[in-house]
Protein backbone atom coordinates (compact mmCIF):
# COMPACT_ATOMS: atom_id res chain seq x y z
CA UNK A 1 0.00 0.00 0.00
CA UNK A 2 1.54 3.22 -1.01
CA UNK A 3 0.10 5.00 1.58
CA UNK A 4 2.06 3.41 4.35
CA UNK A 5 5.12 4.57 2.12
CA UNK A 6 3.89 8.46 1.89
CA UNK A 7 2.67 8.53 5.24
CA UNK A 8 5.94 7.16 6.99
CA UNK A 9 7.96 9.47 5.51
CA UNK A 10 5.63 12.76 6.45
CA UNK A 11 5.75 10.72 9.90
CA UNK A 12 9.26 11.43 10.09
CA UNK A 13 8.37 15.61 10.07
CA UNK A 14 8.54 16.75 13.79
CA UNK A 15 4.86 17.16 14.45
CA UNK A 16 5.34 21.12 15.64
CA UNK A 17 7.23 21.84 11.91
CA UNK A 18 4.11 20.00 10.46
CA UNK A 19 2.21 22.34 7.58
CA UNK A 20 -1.34 22.09 7.51
CA UNK A 21 -1.14 20.35 4.18
CA UNK A 22 1.05 17.61 6.30
CA UNK A 23 -1.12 17.41 8.99
CA UNK A 24 -4.24 17.16 7.16
CA UNK A 25 -2.47 14.28 4.83
CA UNK A 26 -1.75 12.56 7.85
CA UNK A 27 -4.84 12.58 9.07
CA UNK A 28 -6.74 11.55 5.92
CA UNK A 29 -4.28 8.86 5.19
CA UNK A 30 -4.28 7.49 9.28
CA UNK A 31 -8.12 7.40 8.68
CA UNK A 32 -7.98 5.60 5.17
CA UNK A 33 -5.83 3.24 6.91
CA UNK A 34 -8.46 2.43 9.68
CA UNK A 35 -11.00 2.22 7.10
CA UNK A 36 -9.41 -0.54 6.10
CA UNK A 37 -9.13 -2.03 10.05
CA UNK A 38 -5.23 -2.23 9.10
CA UNK A 39 -5.12 -5.29 6.60
CA UNK A 40 -9.13 -5.50 5.33
CA UNK A 41 -10.61 -5.08 2.44
CA UNK A 42 -12.63 -1.50 3.27
CA UNK A 43 -16.19 -3.17 1.40
CA UNK A 44 -15.75 -6.40 3.01
CA UNK A 45 -14.00 -6.14 6.49
CA UNK A 46 -14.23 -10.41 6.46
CA UNK A 47 -11.18 -10.68 4.21
CA UNK A 48 -8.13 -9.56 4.18
CA UNK A 49 -6.65 -7.31 1.31
CA UNK A 50 -3.19 -9.14 0.89
CA UNK A 51 -2.22 -12.28 2.89
CA UNK A 52 1.19 -11.31 2.82
CA UNK A 53 0.04 -8.70 4.58
CA UNK A 54 -0.18 -10.85 7.73
CA UNK A 55 3.18 -12.28 7.44
CA UNK A 56 5.70 -10.23 9.29
CA UNK A 57 8.95 -9.63 7.43
CA UNK A 58 12.05 -7.44 7.16
CA UNK A 59 13.47 -5.56 5.58
CA UNK A 60 10.09 -4.64 4.01
CA UNK A 61 11.61 -1.90 1.10
CA UNK A 62 8.17 -1.23 -1.20
CA UNK A 63 6.43 -4.15 0.71
CA UNK A 64 4.35 -3.77 3.81
CA UNK A 65 2.69 -5.51 6.60
CA UNK A 66 0.54 -5.44 9.32
CA UNK A 67 3.24 -4.54 11.42
CA UNK A 68 4.91 -1.66 9.49
CA UNK A 69 1.28 -0.34 9.71
CA UNK A 70 0.65 -0.50 13.15
CA UNK A 71 4.26 0.82 13.73
CA UNK A 72 3.50 3.63 11.69
CA UNK A 73 -0.05 4.11 13.84
CA UNK A 74 1.29 3.93 17.01
CA UNK A 75 3.70 6.66 16.26
CA UNK A 76 1.40 8.51 15.21
CA UNK A 77 -0.39 8.24 18.10
CA UNK A 78 -3.40 6.79 16.88
CA UNK A 79 -5.38 4.11 19.24
CA UNK A 80 -8.52 2.62 17.72
CA UNK A 81 -10.50 0.12 17.95
CA UNK A 82 -10.08 -0.18 14.16
CA UNK A 83 -6.88 -1.47 14.91
CA UNK A 84 -7.53 -4.12 17.31
CA UNK A 85 -7.63 -6.93 14.80
CA UNK A 86 -4.57 -6.37 13.40
CA UNK A 87 -3.20 -5.95 17.00
CA UNK A 88 -4.70 -9.59 18.10
CA UNK A 89 -2.92 -10.69 15.03
CA UNK A 90 0.22 -9.44 16.21
CA UNK A 91 -0.01 -10.86 20.14
CA UNK A 92 -1.22 -14.15 18.39
CA UNK A 93 2.49 -14.12 16.54
CA UNK A 94 4.62 -13.52 20.02
CA UNK A 95 6.30 -17.07 21.15
CA UNK A 96 6.14 -18.08 25.00
CA UNK A 97 9.52 -16.88 25.13
CA UNK A 98 8.36 -13.15 24.26
CA UNK A 99 9.87 -13.09 20.76
CA UNK A 100 8.51 -13.18 17.37
CA UNK A 101 9.51 -15.13 14.00
CA UNK A 102 10.43 -13.80 10.30
CA UNK A 103 7.71 -15.05 8.42
CA UNK A 104 8.31 -13.30 4.90
CA UNK A 105 12.41 -12.51 4.52
CA UNK A 106 13.69 -10.95 1.18
CA UNK A 107 15.89 -13.51 1.20
CA UNK A 108 18.00 -14.51 -2.02
CA UNK A 109 17.24 -10.68 -3.12
CA UNK A 110 19.71 -9.04 -1.42
CA UNK A 111 23.47 -10.02 -1.11
CA UNK A 112 23.63 -11.47 2.26
CA UNK A 113 20.33 -12.74 4.07
CA UNK A 114 19.86 -10.66 7.20
CA UNK A 115 17.60 -13.41 9.16
CA UNK A 116 16.34 -17.07 8.79
CA UNK A 117 12.49 -17.52 8.02
CA UNK A 118 10.58 -19.12 10.44
CA UNK A 119 12.93 -18.08 12.94
CA UNK A 120 13.15 -15.34 16.10
CA UNK A 121 13.65 -12.28 14.59
CA UNK A 122 15.71 -9.27 16.64
CA UNK A 123 14.24 -6.95 13.94
CA UNK A 124 10.65 -8.52 14.39
CA UNK A 125 10.67 -8.75 17.75
CA UNK A 126 11.83 -4.88 18.52
CA UNK A 127 9.05 -3.65 16.43
CA UNK A 128 6.44 -5.56 17.92
CA UNK A 129 7.44 -4.92 21.29
CA UNK A 130 7.69 -1.51 20.08
CA UNK A 131 4.17 -1.12 18.70
CA UNK A 132 2.65 -3.17 21.99
CA UNK A 133 4.08 -0.95 24.66
CA UNK A 134 3.03 2.15 22.49
CA UNK A 135 -0.60 0.28 22.69
CA UNK A 136 -0.86 -0.45 26.11
CA UNK A 137 0.46 3.35 27.14
CA UNK A 138 -2.30 5.23 25.26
Amino acid sequence: MGVVKALKALAEIPPKQRAKDVRRTLELGVEYILRHHVYKRSHDLTRTSKPGWLRLGFPLMYRTDALEILLLLTQLGCRDRRMQAAMDVLANKQKPDGRFALDNPPNGRHLVNIEVKGQPSKWITLRALTVMQRWDAS
